[in-house]
């Protein structure tokens, strides 16, 4: 009993270390093995910017447009039927990538999805690239 320390009447008091060296030698090991891989290069290539493309001066103003609670559309604050949308919306198309604006929809929160997937769906079927989303707040 070389490592007794006491009369051995009460329960040991010392702390059991052993479990705590074991994982620390194990944290250690994996440390010792992980760090050289983080020390690689990783080589990734990223796509340039293209000096050909001069952006546009004078962007074109957005279109808003709102849908509200009862599924009215709003193009500029106008009221527009279904027809005219796609209309409006045909028009825009026509138009170069450059020349033109990005269509804001501000959608309500009462308005059923279906109603938003169809104006995404015709803004698509005519070629219209620039669709935002805003919320009444203009964010």
């Amino acid at each position: 009993m070389a490592f007794s320390s006491g009369t051995g009447k009460g329960p040991m008091a010392d702390i059991n270390v052993t479990p705590l060296v074991d994982v620390m030698l194990v944290l250690l090991i994996i440390f010792m093995i992980t760090a050289p891989i983080l020390t690689h290069k990783v080589k990734i290539d990223l796509p340039q910017p293209n000096p050909n493309v001069i952006p546009p001066n004078n962007p074109p103003e957005p279109i808003h447009l709102k849908i509200d609670q009862s599924g009215t559309f709003y193009w500029n604050d106008t009221p527009v039927d279904e027809q005219q949308l796609k209309t409006q919306i045909a028009v825009i198309a026509t138009k170069s990538e450059a020349d033109q604006p990005e269509v804001q929809i501000d959608a309500a929160d009462a308005v059923p999805y279906q109603v938003v997937a169809r104006v995404l769906a015709d803004a698509k079927s005519y070629g219209l690239n620039k669709i935002g989303f805003t919320d009444s707040n203009g964010q």
